[in-house]
C-alpha cells in the first residue's frame, strides 16, 4: 500500500496534517499513539501466558 505513494503525496499528506494539528499536537498525537501500540503488545503478551499456563494445566490433569 505505501510503496504506491509517491514523495508529492507523502508531502501533502505532512502539510495536511500541519494544517490540521499544529506542530505542537503531532508529537502529543504519536506518543499517545505508542504508548496505545506498546500496552496492546502487552496485553497479546499476557495473553498467550494465560493460554499457554491453561494448555499446561490440562496436560498435567490427564497425567
Amino acid at each position: 500500500m505505501f510503496a504506491m505513494i509517491g514523495h508529492w503525496e507523502l508531502i501533502l499528506l505532512v502539510l495536511a496534517l500541519l494544517l490540521l494539528f499544529g506542530g505542537r499536537k503531532i508529537p502529543e498525537l504519536a506518543r499517545g499513539l505508542g504508548s496505545g501500540v506498546r500496552e496492546f503488545q502487552q496485553g497479546l503478551k499476557g495473553k498467550k501466558e494465560i493460554t499457554g499456563g491453561d494448555e499446561n494445566d490440562a496436560e498435567d490433569k490427564d497425567r
